[in-house]
């Protein structure tokens, strides 16, 4: 019996601290996403390509994706029409390139640098509304030709300007 005493408090401790974090996960986003309980909708609108290095591939891809995110990480519905409670447009400002790195007075590296802006609206609180710009900046072997750099970093360029854009909105840090 004295062996029991001694092992309870670890058990007790142990399933406390399970129980804990199954009830915080429940209540609490482990993601920091901060969305007011009135809020119930959502539209995100097609994000259209004015870069002058025009990939067609991004403008689906990113779209696509932020709605993906917000579906699995919020509480909010997705709908069409002008009515949502927040409502999320995009442009693609800016695609290009520049060299990063110099190896035998030729580049030996390149860095992909694309622009989002994007505007926010909330119609249950228009002193929430702001325009942003988000730029992320992939690197690549200057021996690819752009078209090959942007197949390779496709879904990281995808993910990395979803989570930027999504951070932005929905985050309080």
């Amino acid at each position: 019996m004295t062996s029991m005493n001694k092992s309870n408090p670890l058990s007790f401790a142990s399933v406390l601290l399970i129980s804990l974090m199954l009830l915080f996960n429940g209540c609490y986003s482990f993601r920091d996403v901060s969305i007011p309980p009135e809020v119930k909708t959502v539209r995100i609108q097609y994000f259209e390509n004015k870069a002058r290095l025009f990939n067609p591939v991004l403008s689906p891809l990113l779209t696509d994706k932020l709605r993906q995110k917000v579906i699995s990480q919020t509480r909010l519905t997705q709908v069409q029409g002008e009515d949502a409670d927040y409502d999320i447009a995009g442009t693609i400002t800016d695609c290009s390139v520049s060299t990063t790195g110099i190896s035998n007075q030729q580049a030996a590296s390149n860095r992909l640098n694309i622009t989002v802006q994007i505007e926010f609206k909330n119609r249950l609180d228009e002193s929430k509304n702001f325009e942003a710009s988000v730029t992320r900046n992939f690197d690549f072997s200057a021996s690819l030709t752009l078209d090959q750099a942007q197949l390779q970093l496709q879904d990281e360029i995808i993910r990395n300007l979803s989570d930027e854009i999504f951070n932005r909105i929905f985050s309080n840090w």
